[in-house]
């Protein structure tokens, strides 16, 4: 009766990933009802069965129930074990969608995760491999997580038939550091990759003159590295895509990025616009960033409130529903609350206008330990 009694309800499919990365970190167990109840295909999807049978591997002592319908998930979760494993990511979402769960859990694990991963790396509905790696492994490693961290990209696959694979390393960690980033200094250059596979060698070098029309007017330090993979390395279907990172005095890294929608869903754009559409996203995020970028303000939040047990303070720009879901689940699962403070500055700071709008989310983190770290 008291495990019962302790068990977290929610119902519906959204943020289901937010709710087992918080289920497996605190211990708690999860049950999620009413998944689809009402669509026409009711119940979990291929996706997610998908990243449950990620976490039960990556865990031990995992539980899961799934009813008959699919549409009620139980979910009693384990240890943290980590260690190294091969995943086939379904198609239906990219390995970003199950690359931000590892990555939240993985300096946690009871030894360091060493993952290969296959499918889709680049696509619109998810965060690529390259923004994963240029944006959140360093905040990672601002929280204290090793410098061995490592993400390398062994092919690339564009939706929708995939073919990508990527390599991940995360050592594991005792604590997490306490962070204070309030300052996002000023723009000093900016970087980037554009990528294409299955698709003429043009591709990059034209959304590269494309982005920096556009970028050159803010900064003159700007590079754009063209990634064009053939043969296996550029897995089963036709794409292209660039990713752009600005970086700052204070290291903040503040990112956008655009890619080319898979042929069946008839909506050809060429990359001259494509290149336009991400150098604006990335003008827009550096007007509104703070010190986090709008795609990363989970992971810092996440990592705030699992921090040593001292005040934490970090920046950010205007908070997206998805972190605002993020942290009502934080106080939820870990008992974490964060004081909100509106910061408005009258001056440019990181290329950003006057009066652009900041929050400054303050939080005294649970100290929470990796207790596997002393095991012998």
């Amino acid at each position: 009766l008291e495990i019962a009694m302790s068990v977290l309800e929610y119902e519906g499919s959204n943020f289901l990933r937010q709710r087992l990365i918080l289920s497996t970190l605190s211990g708690k167990p999860v049950k999620i009802k009413k998944i689809r109840s009402s669509d026409e295909n009711p119940g979990l999807h291929e996706f997610e069965a998908n990243l449950l049978s990620l976490l039960d591997r990556l865990t031990n002592g995992t539980k899961i129930d799934i009813s008959v319908t699919g549409t009620t998930l139980l979910y009693r979760p384990g240890i943290l074990i980590g260690g190294t494993l091969d995943h086939d990511c379904n198609l239906e979402r990219s390995i970003g969608y199950y690359l931000e769960v590892i990555i939240c859990l993985a300096p946690f694990c009871k030894q360091a995760v060493s993952c290969t991963l296959t499918g889709i790396t680049n696509d619109h509905a998810d965060p690529t491999v390259d923004f994963l790696k240029g944006t959140n492994l360093p905040l990672m490693k601002l929280f204290g997580v090793g410098d061995d961290l490592e993400l390398k990209i062994n092919k690339r696959g564009a939706s929708p038939g995939g073919g990508g694979e990527i390599y991940f390393h995360c050592p594991r960690v005792n604590k997490l550091r306490t962070l204070n980033f309030t300052e996002p200094g000023k723009v000093k250059n900016i970087r980037g990759v554009a990528y294409a596979t299955r698709v003429s060698p043009q591709m990059p070098n034209r959304l590269v003159t494309s982005a920096r029309g556009v970028l050159n007017g803010f900064i003159p330090d700007i590079y754009i590295n063209t990634d064009h993979l053939k043969g296996a390395q550029s897995g089963k279907s036709p794409g292209f895509g660039i990713y752009l990172e600005a970086r700052s005095t204070k290291d903040v890294i503040l990112s956008a990025e655009c890619n080319s929608l898979p042929k069946s869903e008839n909506a050809s754009v060429d990359p001259e616009e494509l290149g336009k559409r991400a150098a604006c996203a990335l003008l827009e995020e550096i007007h509104s960033g703070g010190c986090v970028g709008s795609s990363s303000q989970y992971l810092a939040a996440l990592f705030m409130a699992l921090g040593e047990q001292d005040v934490g303070k970090v920046l950010f720009g205007p908070l997206t529903p998805y972190t605002i879901e993020f942290l009502r689940h934080i106080r939820d699962f870990l008992q974490v609350t964060f004081k909100l403070e509106a910061k408005t500055y009258s001056g440019d700071q990181m290329g950003q206008n006057i009066g652009s709008s900041k929050v400054l989310l303050t939080c005294v983190g649970v100290g929470f330990s990796n207790m596997s770290k002393t095991i012998r």
